[in-house]
């Protein structure tokens, strides 16, 4: 499973993603976690399976659905709450969640 965040920079979510492949490799989950600036969406869109989008950037969430449910991706909004405790666990659950509904 590949992972991307979204976020303004690229870089408030990169604590999150660490905090993320960490739970990933607690749990034996095999995946790929990155970050990126929402300039650079469409073009890790492809390459990945899921979308999650930082609260800072919600404002390109309903676009950003769209676009990855046309190519049958999956896309959630990182929980403010999630986010701002630098919950990777629940994250990636969240991810996860996402991964399957679109793989079923």
């Amino acid at each position: 499973m590949r992972i991307f965040l979204c976020c303004s920079a690229g870089m408030s979510t990169s604590m999150l993603v660490k905090k993320m492949k960490e739970s990933a490799e607690e749990r034996g989950i095999d995946c790929t976690i990155d970050a990126f600036s929402i300039s650079e969406f469409e073009t890790h869109l492809a390459q990945n399976d899921v979308c999650l989008v930082a609260p800072q950037v919600k404002f390109k969430f309903n676009d950003f659905k769209a676009r990855a449910d046309s190519e049958g991706k999956g896309c959630g909004l990182i929980e403010m709450a999630n986010y701002g405790m630098m919950n990777g666990e629940l994250v990636l659950n969240q991810a996860i969640s996402l991964y399957n509904t679109n793989n079923q």
